[in-house]
This record gives structure tokens, sequence and C-alpha cells, in this order.
């Protein structure tokens, strides 16, 4: 290893080691690391703050916006009231409309929605106590189907971060957004299909929190005009179509987005207050950030020397499904255990796909699977969801694997299957 080798990997570990003991606020550990690499000389100001200028990042910055506009509107209300409605039924077909609702809701927020994973699992644990249903044997997966999208339209973060890890280890290639949406199905029919199935194992008990709450107290009145919502709704709609025509009209897709976002503002939605902290969210800031150390790693040589390690570890006639799966749990596991799930999409996939290349093999569906498999860990309750549903549906330990670890594989094989299945190696 070269000595830049050494500095780049070191300065990453040390990024890793800061969000891990989240002591700084959110997105601050990757900016520290830049001026890391800037001030040893790995990398200029230029190359370690691209990631600032990324289309990609413009485009997830923008639609940031454009989601916290949709949470005003009476839609998202309505969707809560609807939730609250199939709880009081009770039953085996109740249980199924919670899940399904909730996945239907991710499908607007998308993946990772911290915002809307909290909603959904405060929601939840305000549900009476019901003999034909009893919230603690709903909470848990349906809490977990708030990272599982039914229509994965809102696909932008991840879809984004893959594009980006692609370009960063020198594999750029076109990722239909279709065809990604579509691994996200996949992966969706997959969790609908384990929690159908585990059902019958789930726990009943009285949870934490008091359900006192009644169907009045679920109510959320918007205040938003009928002309409001609807240009929101038609932001949202032309944000979508910016996206997937990135594929045929390039950068100009993605500047869509940032066009959607200015009715909006000129209709009152949102002020330029609340734009202005939507675009410069934490998580850009972490996803703009993790960017620079991506490039940093791969510009000292690092990501392809060990790409051609493993490579040489696991020989020519590795079959793809292993290699991928086998990097999915690697980075699922160490992203629950970090609590950094895009720091550590950015520093495995880059690995993944060096890997691949030095074997011969497209790597589009690696990236596709890698960056998904960041929000596919939960079987351990150190992350903000699964520490937050175990808490709240005051979940044994025993009673909390019964249902993810199965879950965790599962998804992860399905993952696999449904990325192989879309983009071929």
């Amino acid at each position: 290893m070269t000595t830049q080798m050494i500095i780049a990997l070191a300065i990453t570990v040390f990024m890793i080691i800061l969000i891990m003991r989240d002591r700084l606020p959110f997105g601050a550990p990757p900016l520290i690391a830049l001026l890391l690499l800037v001030v040893t000389g790995v990398s200029d100001i230029k190359g370690a703050f691209a990631g600032f200028a990324n289309s990609t990042i413009m485009m997830l910055a923008a639609f940031m916006a454009i989601i916290a506009a949709l949470q005003k509107t009476s839609f998202i209300s309505k969707f809560k009231i609807a939730m609250f409605n199939m709880a009081k039924k009770g039953g085996y077909k109740a249980y199924i409309l919670l899940i399904v609702i909730v996945m239907l809701g991710t499908s607007l927020f998308g993946t990772g929605s911290t915002a809307y994973y909290v909603l959904v699992i405060g929601f939840l644990s305000a549900l009476p106590e019901n003999k034909a249903l009893a919230p603690s044997k709903v909470l848990m997966p349906a809490g977990f189907a708030a990272n599982h999208p039914l229509v994965p339209f809102n696909t932008a973060l991840q879809y984004g971060i893959t594009v980006a890890v692609l370009d960063a280890a020198g594999a750029a290639t076109n990722v239909n957004l279709v065809k990604f949406s579509i691994v996200n199905l996949i992966l969706s029919l997959g969790f609908l299909a384990w929690s159908i199935l585990a059902y019958k194992f789930l726990p009943e008990h009285p949870i934490s929190k008091d359900s006192s709450d009644n169907e009045a107290d679920q109510r959320e009145k918007t205040h938003l005009t009928k002309k409001q919502e609807l240009v929101t709704y038609l932001s949202f709609a032309l944000a979508v179509v910016g996206m997937v025509s990135q594929s045929y009209i390039g950068d100009a897709g993605y500047a869509l987005t940032g066009i959607a976002v200015i009715p909006i503002f000129l209709v009152g939605v949102l002020d330029f207050k609340e734009i202005r902290d939507a675009i410069s969210a934490p998580i850009i800031i972490m996803s703009a950030g993790v960017i620079g150390v991506a490039d940093a790693l791969g510009g000292t040589g690092l990501t392809e020397m060990v790409g051609k390690s493993v490579a040489g570890m696991l020989g020519s006639n590795i079959n793809p499904f292993l290699l991928i799966f086998a990097f999915c749990i690697l980075t699922s596991l160490l992203a629950t255990l970090t609590g950094s799930t895009i720091g550590t999409v950015y520093v495995f996939a880059p690995l993944a796909i060096a890997t691949c290349l030095k074997l011969g093999f497209d790597p589009t569906a690696a990236a596709t699977a890698i960056v998904i498999s960041g929000w596919c860990g939960h079987f351990l309750p150190v992350d903000g969801m699964p520490a937050l549903i175990m808490g709240t549906g005051n979940y044994t330990m025993v009673e909390f694997w019964k249902f993810t670890i199965p879950q965790y594989f599962i998804r992860l094989f399905a993952l696999t299957a449904g990325a192989l299945l879309l983009f071929p190696v």
C-alpha cells in the first residue's frame, strides 16, 4: 500500500468512527474527512468537494423540498386516518391492510425516511388495545414496512447513490430507473411475503405507550388551499418525470426536479426558509460529503487494489449471486452496526464494483443491490428504526429476532435475485 492509500483509509476509518460515536451533528464527519483529505494532500479542494456539485445530489436536494411540501397535503392526513380505521377492525385482513397502507405511504416518502418511520411507529403505538388485533402484533411488521415502498417510483436517494458510486468507481453506466424501481419492488414483495407468513409468530402483549387516543386525535387538518394542494401534486409528478427522463435527456432531467420546486414556492406551500432548510438537510450534506471520500479512495488506487485482492481470493469461477449476496450481507451488517447507512454504502459499493470489473461482470447489479442493502439490516436494535420498534413495542430480544432474522435473509435473497434478473451480468 502506498502512503496516500494508508492516509485515505485512515481518514475514512476516522470518519466512520465519528459517525458511530454520534457526538457530532449528522453530516459533520464527512466534512471533517474532506478537509483532512485536502490538508494531507490526498485530494485537492475541487476534487474533495465535488460531491456538492454532483448532479444527483442537486436533484436529491430539490426533491427533499418537494417531500416537505407533500407532507402538508390532505392526502397525508387521510392516510393516517385510514390506518386508524383499519386497526379498529382487527383480524388478519386488517393486519395485512395496515402493512400495505404503510408500504404505499413509503412509496411517497421514499426508503429510509426518518420522518416517515417515526411518524408511523408513533401512530401505531397509540392504537387502542384490541383482542382481534393487538398493537404489538402489528407494530413490528408495519414499522419495518415504512422501509419498503410498494409502488417504488420515489427511489431518488438510492438511485442517485447507485449512479454516484458507479461513477466514483470508474464504471459509469446508464442505470435504467424503471428497472431499478422494479428491483425495489421485488425486495418489497419479499418483505410482504414474510410479513404475511409471520402473523402467527408475532407476540400479543401490551405495548409501552398509553393507548388512550381516539380517532379524532389522529386527524390533522391541512391548511393548504385546493390550489396549493393541486400545485404540490403536479410538482411532485413533474419531479418524478424529470428523474425518469434523465436516462434520455441527461442532467436536464435532474434540473426539472429543481424547477418543480418553483411553483411550490410561488403559491406559498413552502416559504424560502422552509425550502432552504429542506435542500440543505443533513442527509444531503452527508451524501455529498461521502462522495468526495469515495473518490479519494478510488483516486489513490485503494479501491482497485482491494477489488483485485477480493477477486483473487474468490477465484474466477465465483457465482455472481454468491458474490453480490455476500457483499450485501457485509454492507447491511456494517451499516446497522455503525448507524451510517450512506457512509457504509459509499465504502463497500466501490469495492464490490471493482471486484466485479476484475471478474469481468457488469457491476450494475452489484451496485444496485449493495446500495439498497444498506437499508436492509435491522436485525439488531442498534439503529434508529429497529431500536424504536423494539422499545416502543416492548418486545423481548427473542420476540424481535423471531421476526427480524428471517426477514433479513429473505430480503437480501430477494434483492440479489431481483438485481441479477433486471441487470444481468
